[in-house]
């Protein structure tokens, strides 16, 4: 057996249907789309098109907002945190920030800050500077001997 002799087990690839090529073929004339109108051409655009009655996406009232100041952070959880510290990819000596996890390749970029999530454990200690952090998070970083900065305790200060 050579690489130029491999090939697909007979039955394995089916020839796709040529349309539109003279009507002995049995798809020819109107090629398989029925008989004029708009969805018989190319182009259509009828998708949310109701025959006339008031479509359903304005029958529906308008609901909610888009708050264009939102802030969008990148969620980290503990857990991955520990793992790479313990894969030498984050020194636990220094203080962790956005610029620290993105070289450890913890994330791959730097949105509006970073969140910090009590999932996994923390046996390190290591102190952090970041935009956010859930109750439990801290809790554990403290417990482990670090420290949690964010920027409403630097402002209070």
């Amino acid at each position: 057996m050579k690489l130029n002799e491999l090939r697909d087990v007979d039955g394995a690839t089916k020839a796709p249907k040529r349309v539109g090529r003279g009507i002995g073929s049995g798809s020819g004339k109107t090629g398989g789309r029925g008989v004029k109108g708009q969805k018989s051409r190319s182009g259509v655009a009828i998708n949310g098109f109701e025959g006339g009655q008031m479509p359903l996406y304005r029958r529906l009232p308008k609901r909610g907002f888009k708050n264009i100041f939102a802030k969008d952070y990148n969620e980290v959880s503990l857990g991955r945190v520990q793992t790479a510290i313990d894969a030498k990819k984050l020194d636990a000596k220094e203080t962790v920030t956005v610029e620290t996890l993105v070289k450890a390749g913890v994330l791959r970029r730097a949105k509006d800050g970073v969140r910090l999530l009590g999932g996994g454990e923390l046996t390190t200690k290591v102190n952090f500077d970041i935009a956010g952090a859930s109750k439990s998070a801290i809790e554990k970083v403290e417990k482990a001997g670090g420290s949690v900065k964010l920027p409403e305790q630097a402002a209070a200060e």
